[in-house]
């Protein structure tokens, strides 16, 4: 009844807050039974994409599923985030979890690292974007991932804090993760100081881009300050966010980009409520309410679906990097269209990329952000699409209702009356949903990262000041 009582007061207090925009308006609650109701089932089912298809001897989490796929350290890290929020939910006992937990770090510190191309999973403390599931090293010919190797940490680092009972096992957890996070070297990835390169090959040496825009790099900024080890240089904060781009995009004054996971992946384990650097102090909000005006003015694009998209509307809605119905251009509806397989779709004062399909994990992962909109799509997503959409896993990883049909696909299927529809699940993309859900409803991620020093000194390094940032520095 508490949870009960809770979410009523949530949605009963919609009521008061003024919608950012003026149209569209946000929609009627719902009826808080069914909304807390499916919250569980969602969370409950993306749960198991984890639990069920990480490898228990490795920990590794494959890249998607069903299609065979090699793993993703990103997904990894979302992996050891959903095993805490399972053991709260009562889905897996706390020792089970920690098993889980432990294989996982243990595979990390064990994996051989070196400078060689082939063999290993990494180089100085670093680790390959993509795994062999089977092997545990690096795949193909990918690089040296600093971003991936971020969403790892983050997730190893919330372990860390999450277990933090004195049997040795729960010791043994904050060792193994205070060891993987003590040897990544952020000096040598900044290869042009002060800003951190975007990944390294051993073939051609450091990639040409460095990190900089407003991105999900906001988390790998504050753990390169952060290291103990080898941190970056203060200046690197300044200097990245000197590259922002700020403006109003449908109506909303705020930090430009387009895709809505470099709006969310950060704050999966930061709560950005409250503490505010330079430069958020300058413009008069936090990180947070910069990522619910980009959720709004995403839902106010869409809303106004000016390319003439099927299916588009207030309560339809979610662009971000996910998978898409093929590389192809034809004429839909009189018009000439463009579809992509796997893209980084958005909208933004930055620019406009968007072929139709929509990705539940867009709005799920806006929840905290923006309930009084999120929560009405994901519900109409579900009720409209039904089992094509939502299925044993929560929901797939996207659809495309304007996107004719081809003889083959990459991925995905057609169905009648949705039209093109993922066949797969991406941890990429269902790590945020859960730990957006589990952070909107009891807050576990943020609360627990607000213990860890780590987190802590890297945001304080930034410049981030105020509320509970404040209150753990005394």
């Amino acid at each position: 009844m508490r949870r009960l009582s809770l979410v009523v007061l949530i949605l009963l207090g919609w009521a008061c807050r003024a919608a950012p925009t003026p149209v569209p308006s946000s929609p009627p609650p719902p009826d808080p039974r069914a909304a807390w109701a499916f919250l569980d089932t969602l969370e409950e089912r993306t749960f198991h994409f984890f639990w069920d298809l990480a490898d228990r001897r490795t920990g590794l989490v494959p890249d998607r599923w069903p299609t065979p796929s090699f793993s993703s350290i990103a997904a990894v890290g979302f992996g050891l985030t959903a095993y805490p929020i399972g053991v709260e939910r009562g889905y897996v006992s706390r020792a089970d979890a920690r098993r889980r937990v432990l294989a996982t770090l243990d595979f990390f510190l064990d994996a051989p690292q070196g400078p060689q191309g082939t063999g290993v999973a990494g180089h100085r403390g670093f680790f390959y974007h993509f795994l062999d599931m089977s092997t545990g090293r690096r795949f193909r010919a990918v690089e040296l991932s600093t971003i991936d190797t971020t969403l790892l940490l983050a997730g190893v680092l919330f372990c860390q804090s999450y277990f933090d009972g004195a049997l040795p096992e729960e010791q043994a957890v904050r060792e193994k993760a205070e060891e993987l996070f003590r040897r990544v070297d952020w000096r040598w990835a900044a290869a042009r100081p002060p800003l951190v390169s975007m990944g390294w090959k051993p073939e051609s040496g450091f990639l040409d881009a460095d990190w900089r825009g407003y991105n999900e790099a906001l988390l790998l900024y504050v753990l390169a300050l952060a290291s103990p080890t080898s941190a970056v240089e203060e200046s690197a904060w300044s200097e990245w966010a000197r590259t922002y781009t700020w403006g109003t995009f449908q109506g909303q004054a705020h930090v430009a980009f387009g895709p809505l996971f470099g709006h969310q992946y950060s704050h999966v384990w930061i709560d950005f409520r409250g503490i505010r650097d330079a430069y958020m102090r300058g413009r008069g909000i936090d990180y947070f309410e910069n990522s619910r005006r980009a959720t709004y003015a995403q839902r106010a694009y869409v809303a106004l679906n000016p390319a003439g998209w099927r299916d588009y509307g207030p309560e339809v809605w979610g662009l971000t990097a996910c998978d898409g119905p093929a590389d192809v251009r034809l004429t839909v509806d009189g018009r000439p269209r463009t579809f992509w397989t796997y893209s980084a779709r958005g909208v933004s004062l930055e620019g406009i990329r968007d072929d139709g399909t929509i990705a539940p994990t867009a709005a799920a992962a806006s929840l905290p952000f923006a309930p009084e909109i999120v929560l009405p799509a994901l519900l109409e997503m579900r009720r409209r699409y039904g089992d094509r959409l939502f299925s044993t896993y929560g929901f797939k990883d996207a659809f495309n209702p304007s996107f004719p049909g081809l003889a083959t696909l990459r991925h995905g299927r057609m169905e009648a009356g949705i039209g093109w529809v993922d066949t797969d699940y991406l941890g990429i993309d269902q790590g945020p949903i859960l730990a957006m859900i589990e952070n909107h409803r009891t807050g576990l991620v943020w609360r627990t990262l607000r213990k860890n020093p780590h987190v802590v000194r890297g945001l304080q390094r930034a410049g981030f000041r105020g509320g509970w940032l404040d209150e753990a520095a005394r």
